[in-house]
């Protein structure tokens, strides 16, 4: 849509500038004469006037819809680096967990073979 809204812009640009060149109302434009009246040069420069402003909406609707879609991206984004933040302190808590566990039972193991080893 951006790119669409600045082709309109610029062609609506060229319109103008063609105008404001020529010094009579005759144009020729692509091998074509066009001769203008007072109504008809009014209505093309509506014309070009509507042009530039559909370029315009174009370009701000779709540099906001292009900002939504970042904004949703990012917000993605530290949301998942959030979860993987949180399940990494979840796995390291369970290693810890598991260590504290091996080592107890690695005590406890220590001590039923010295129980056994005394008599």
């Amino acid at each position: 849509m951006i790119v669409l809204g600045l082709i309109l812009i610029l062609l609506a640009g060229g319109a103008f500038a063609l105008v404001l060149t020529e010094e009579s109302t005759r144009y020729i434009l692509f091998g074509y004469t066009f001769e203008f009246n007072h109504v008809g040069m009014f209505l093309a420069g509506a014309a070009a006037a509507a042009v530039l402003l559909l370029g315009l909406w174009l370009m701000g609707s779709g540099s906001r819809r292009t900002a939504r879609q970042r904004r949703r991206l990012r917000s993605a984004r530290a949301e998942t680096s959030s979860r993987v933040a949180q399940l990494e302190e979840e796995k390291r808590d369970l290693e810890r967990k598991l260590e504290r566990e091996h080592t107890a039972s690695d005590g406890d193991q220590l001590v039923a073979r010295g129980a056994h080893e005394r008599p």
